[in-house]
């Protein structure tokens, strides 16, 4: 039986750099959209191992706010909100559409699986023109236990009543293809420019530089 397909969303499928301009706008550093980010990944770390459970979209404004002390900003609530806003309306990496379309067309399942809340993650896919490759979104507010935790993969396996190991997750965060290869998936990891592995864990099945590269070793397969 094919794997089915399991898509990480931010970074992985959506470009995160069209928050590079609010971020100059607001901190005069568009590269400290980056530090956000990790940040806001962070956040999301500590309320999965310590508790309490927040929604990504709370973290992510927690992040904002520690960026804005880190940096002696004040935030006004207009930029706040435009940088939170578009995180709804990201484009997809340039090669993203046709290597969906690849998977689609070779007869794959494909979802997606994000920690965003399931309102977020359907306008993100849907913004940006994504929907129609996917049979389902996820998201892993739904089980309230944030990737890397087990509980989202299993959640996914669960819904389509097979092992975690029918499970192919393709991301390009090395702590979500850990994760996910700690709840028995099977993974790939693009390789996307800054985007490294972590040596303590098993390398992947598939390594790309993009989603195409990826998706080429997924056809091969």
């Amino acid at each position: 039986m094919a794997p089915i397909c399991v898509f990480d969303v931010n970074e992985t499928l959506l470009d995160l750099h069209a928050l590079d301009p609010l971020f100059e706008q607001a901190f005069g550093n568009g590269t400290l959209r980056r530090n956000w980010f990790t940040q806001m990944l962070q956040n999301a770390f500590v309320s999965t191992i310590a508790g309490p459970y927040q929604d990504f979209g709370t973290l992510g404004a927690s992040a904002l706010d520690m960026l804005s002390e880190q940096q002696k900003v004040t935030l006004s609530a207009h930029k706040r909100s435009a940088i939170l806003d578009t995180m709804r309306q990201l484009p997809a990496h340039s090669e993203v559409p046709k290597s969906l379309e690849r998977l689609q067309h070779a007869g794959l399942h494909m979802v997606t699986l994000t920690n965003s809340t399931q309102q977020v993650a359907t306008l993100q896919i849907t913004n940006a023109g994504l929907v129609q490759y996917f049979e389902q979104i996820f998201s892993a507010d739904t089980v309230q236990r944030l990737k890397p935790a087990p509980e989202p993969y299993q959640m996914v396996a669960t819904h389509f009543g097979v092992p975690t190991s029918e499970l192919l997750l393709i991301a390009a965060h090395a702590w979500d293809v850990a994760g996910a290869s700690r709840a028995g998936c099977a993974t790939a990891f693009v390789a996307r420019p800054g985007m490294v592995l972590n040596p303590l864990f098993p390398t992947p099945t598939i390594i790309g530089h993009d989603l195409s590269e990826v998706v080429d070793h997924i056809l091969k397969l």
